[in-house]
Order: C-alpha cells, then sequence, then structure tokens
C-alpha cells in the first residue's frame, strides 16, 4: 500500500514544488503526464512512496515485470534530472539500501506514447 503522503509537504521528484502541484496529480490521474520528465519524475515518487499499482501501470505491457517489491526498505533519497530530450530522460537516483549503504542509479530512460499516454519502456545504467 502506498505511502499516504500531504499534498503541501515538498514533492519527493525533487521539483521544488509541492507533492500537490506535482507528482499528486499525476498519481491520482486528474493531470495525465504531459511529458516523459513528468512521467519519470511521478514515477521516481510512485517508488519512493511504494505506489506499486502506478509504476506498473505507467510500464510498456510488452517490458512490464510480473511483480514488483517496493517495500525492501530502500529509502529513494534523491532525484537529479541530466538531461530530458524527446523520448529519453537520463536522471540520477539516490538510494539509501536496506543495509544502511547509500548508492546511485544513473540511467538513461525511453518512454513511448500508448493510447495518448507516456509509458516506460526501459533503460539503461549509464556510467558517471
Amino acid at each position: 500500500m502506498p505511502l499516504a503522503y500531504p499534498p503541501f509537504k515538498s514533492c519527493p521528484c525533487g521539483s521544488g514544488r509541492s507533492y500537490g502541484a506535482c507528482c499528486g496529480p499525476v498519481h491520482d490521474g486528474s493531470r495525465p503526464a504531459a511529458t516523459p520528465e513528468t512521467l519519470m519524475r511521478a514515477r521516481y515518487t510512485a517508488y519512493a512512496l511504494g505506489n506499486m499499482p502506478f509504476v506498473l501501470n505507467t510500464w510498456h505491457a510488452s517490458t512490464r515485470p510480473s511483480h514488483l517489491d517496493l517495500n525492501d526498505g530502500t529509502r529513494y533519497t534523491g532525484l537529479r534530472v541530466h538531461t530530458a530530450a524527446g523520448e529519453t530522460v537520463e536522471f540520477t537516483a539516490s538510494l539509501k539500501l536496506p543495509g544502511g549503504e547509500r548508492y546511485s542509479l544513473r540511467e538513461r530512460s525511453r518512454f513511448e506514447q500508448v493510447g495518448g499516454a507516456w509509458v516506460y519502456v526501459d533503460g539503461e545504467e549509464v556510467e558517471g
């Protein structure tokens, strides 16, 4: 079950806006993601809040896993978007793993529109 998150608090995606003005409306369906970057930020926030249905529903059917475990104790501690152009977004997600180890994942993600909605297709880790 996703964590309840107050709409007035700063959005976990690091946009500098409140959750209610940023990823919250994307999560509740009242404002679809207009760009791949918007969807990527909403997906990061969904991971941070344990919102597995949102993550799975915004994953392309051809690459979507059958199951995710978002309750493994990983904490999502920061997001930095490096580039967002066309259907590609490159970002670094900072994590604190269950054992306390800090980890950074830099990924170049691909998105595609399906039925007018952006979905995550796949990503590749990037050095640096």
